[in-house]
């Protein structure tokens, strides 16, 4: 596929990445830093079963000029995984130790980049600091049941009947094949996508204590479904500047969830790509033009 002619422009050279832990709450919270710290900050929130680890390919393409700061959830990545009987695993607690992540680090502005879990994680944040909100970037995250494909059927009866229903949710959702599939989706150049990164992703699941984590965590994604009616009044109300980046081979999230931003903010930004659920593993230089472009106008001034 063709790229915006303004891609010749990304930057070249790989900018430095650091790796930092910090204590919030007694966790040892990951985060990857990118980019000049007096910079604009973007703060990028990862989906499932990823963690901060999906950004490397975006990070040196934007950190010539931004401030970028992407964090592993509890549970996730080199973050602490503490079993559900020391940690309440919920999107409400996931995104007050980030929150409080951004108060220690000092961050008071920001543009909120966010990927699958990283949309109630961060809408959730949006709500508890508004003021610190400067825009959004959505990368595949639902705020909108019309964006919830035919996949959720078998994983909303989990909800309903956890017992009864959990090996059919592994099955559905973290099975080797459902960790693949949340890949290629529906793509028609299955030989763009790093094997590596299912690969790695299922060993991540598959770590002692992830399992009952990431189904502890799930059942509490019902209350993301219950919450999108809370996000779409504060998208309607505070019609924060909106970039929709969306793959459109995604086996989760249909396209349907990408439009419905525009219901909510009429001069939102949308985009439909070639690429899947985890849009970065065939269109980063597609992604990294049209965020540095929007990112730019935000900032008044030429990328």
């Amino acid at each position: 596929m063709a790229l915006p002619a303004s891609a010749q422009d990304l930057p070249s050279s790989r900018h430095s990445i650091s790796y930092h832990t910090v204590d919030i709450r007694g966790l040892k919270i990951f985060y990857r830093e990118a980019g000049p710290a007096d910079a604009p900050t973007v703060l990028l929130l990862h989906g499932f079963p990823s963690s901060s680890r999906m950004w490397e390919p975006l990070l040196p393409l934007l950190a010539d000029k931004y401030h970028l700061i992407a964090p592993d959830y509890p549970g996730f990545g080199n973050s602490s995984s503490p079993p559900p009987s020391d940690f309440n695993y919920t999107f409400d607690n996931l995104a007050g130790v980030i929150g409080e992540l951004t108060t220690k680090l000092g961050l008071t502005n920001y543009v909120l980049f966010m990927q699958d879990y990283g949309g109630p994680v961060g809408f959730r944040m949006a709500l508890a600091h508004p003021e610190r909100v400067r825009a959004i970037v959505i990368q595949n995250a639902v705020s909108h049941e019309q964006g919830l494909s035919p996949l959720w059927n078998a994983r909303k009866k989990y909800w309903v009947d956890p017992a009864h229903e959990l090996e059919a949710l592994k099955a559905n959702f973290t099975s080797f094949e459902a960790t693949r599939q949340r890949h290629l989706g529906a793509s028609p150049h299955p030989e763009r996508y790093d094997p590596d990164t299912w690969t790695d992703e299922y060993a991540f699941l598959t770590r002692p204590g992830q399992p009952e984590i990431q189904t502890t965590l799930f059942l509490d994604y019902r209350t993301n479904v219950a919450s999108y009616p809370k996000w779409q009044d504060w998208l309607r109300k505070t019609q924060p500047p909106t970039l929709v980046v969306w793959g459109k081979y995604d086996p989760s999230f249909a396209v349907a969830g990408a439009t419905a931003y525009r219901d909510d903010v009429p001069d939102a930004e949308i985009h439909i790509l070639e690429a899947g659920h985890f849009a970065l593993d065939e269109a980063t230089d597609e992604i990294a033009s049209l965020v540095r472009n929007f990112l730019a106008r935000l900032d008044g001034h030429k990328g």
